[in-house]
């Protein structure tokens, strides 16, 4: 079981329900969260977390909180090695997907002002 935790940049309930809907729809998922305060997305199960991700960001700006293997009842955790796991995944996650650049074109007649050389 993994448990993966991340904060997707949501506008109103309609994009809440949507993103809701297109991750459930991945085969695995155990159980699916909202925290709507701070947009944080909670999803447990046996799935693909860069499957999910890549999904997400399709239509959203989204960013990985924590992946992980999901707790269990004993109580018996390691921090220390499950946050060197949660790093190093991560640093591969944004090695291999980096995040799109955004590029914005100012038409020349609203500057008259502005000189390139």
């Amino acid at each position: 079981m993994k448990k993966l935790v991340v904060k997707v940049d949501l506008h109103d309930d309609r994009d809440r329900s949507k993103a809701m809907r297109v991750v459930s729809g991945f085969g695995g998922i155990g159980s699916l969260s909202m925290d709507s305060k701070d947009n944080k997305l909670t999803v447990s199960g046996d799935f693909d977390p860069v499957k999910v991700v890549n999904k997400l960001r399709k239509s959203w700006h989204t960013e990985i909180v924590s992946v992980g293997a999901a707790e269990e009842d004993d109580g018996k955790k390691d921090e220390g090695k499950k946050d060197d796991q949660v790093a190093n995944l991560v640093k591969a996650y944004e090695a291999y997907y980096p995040t799109p650049v955004t590029y914005y074109c100012v038409p020349p007649g609203e500057t008259p002002n502005c000189v390139i050389c």
